[in-house]
């Protein structure tokens, strides 16, 4: 692609925006980040997308995100290779593993870090996967923190004509997930042989198709690692795999209202941003049992 977000090529294509992720720098790697990004803060409840690795880590290198605080949003770890070690101020302690769901619902408010396991960390590793955000409704960013583990087998996957999908929020191909979410929201992981193809569900009132590897066709759109395909509202989409594949569907209701970014805090109000602020900055957040390190506030 000639530039880094463009709109769709053609006037029947079902595609309304491209956006090529931007490469950040987060110290012992680098990520692809899709959103937020100034033409498009969210797709449905997702505001925040990035993308890790592949990335092998050698012995005594890995994943090392401290306790920082979080509220008005949602958190989900997706990994595809690697293990983290998630421990929040509720006092969880779970590794993410491949195909499982960890949902972290921030709220009023909670701290975790995110490490490679001490195992993993002496004998090095590979990491493979995306973190994500979702906004919370206005009426539900103050709820109670909370946090729900799913085991992969508990998620439904569906395979039909070399598509393997695995329906981890929302409704989808006959089946629903388990996964417990504070808004209408849909999320599938799909895995495509070369030729295979996948209708993408219209149902959601936004969409939108993430390349995690391989190489995607959409009407006479060509998709590589790192490219997000946001669709039109209701139009019909076929994903069709150029080579072997793994993509992501993700989007669901829009959320009414603004929201406001800083650092790690999401809220549809300045005045909670700065309150976040000030109670990380003076040490008001409750702290992660086990995990006595913690990120600094970051300067303005």
């Amino acid at each position: 692609m000639s530039t880094d977000t463009q709109a769709a090529a053609t006037a029947h294509s079902p595609i309304e925006l491209l956006i090529d992720s931007k490469s950040k720098d987060l110290g012992e790697f680098s990520v692809r980040r899709t959103l937020p990004r100034p033409e498009r803060q969210r797709v449905g409840p997702f505001i925040f997308f990035d993308h890790m690795g592949p990335v092998d880590f050698p012995a005594n290198k890995g994943v090392a995100v401290r306790p920082h605080p979080h509220i008005g949003l949602a958190t989900l770890t997706y990994l595809y290779e690697g293990t983290i070690l998630h421990r929040d101020s509720l006092g969880c302690v779970q590794p993410i593993e491949p195909g499982a769901v960890n949902w972290m619902t921030a709220g009023r408010g909670i701290v975790h870090s995110e490490r490679t396991p001490p195992e993993m960390f002496a004998s090095g590793s590979r990491l493979h996967g995306l973190q994500i955000w979702l906004a919370l409704p206005t009426e539900k960013e103050e709820i109670e923190p909370s946090f729900r583990h799913y085991p992969s087998e508990t998620i439904p996957i569906v395979e039909t004509d070399g598509v393997r999908v695995q329906v981890v929020a929302g409704s989808a191909l006959g089946v629903t997930s388990p996964v417990v979410t504070t808004s209408e929201t849909l999320y599938l992981s799909a895995q495509l042989d070369a030729g295979a193809s996948l209708d993408v569900p219209v149902d959601a009132e936004e969409r939108a198709v993430y390349v995690v590897s391989g190489r995607l066709r959409i009407a006479e759109s060509e998709l590589g690692v790192g490219t997000m395909a946001i669709l039109e509202h209701g139009a019909a989409a076929r994903v069709e795999a150029i080579e072997p594949s793994i993509a992501v569907i993700l989007g669901g209701a829009k959320l009414p209202g603004k929201r406001f970014l800083y650092w790690n805090l999401v809220s549809s109000s300045r005045e909670r941003i700065e309150q976040a602020k000030d109670d990380w900055k003076n040490d008001r957040f409750d702290k992660v049992p086990g995990d006595d390190e913690f990120i600094p506030l970051p300067d303005d």
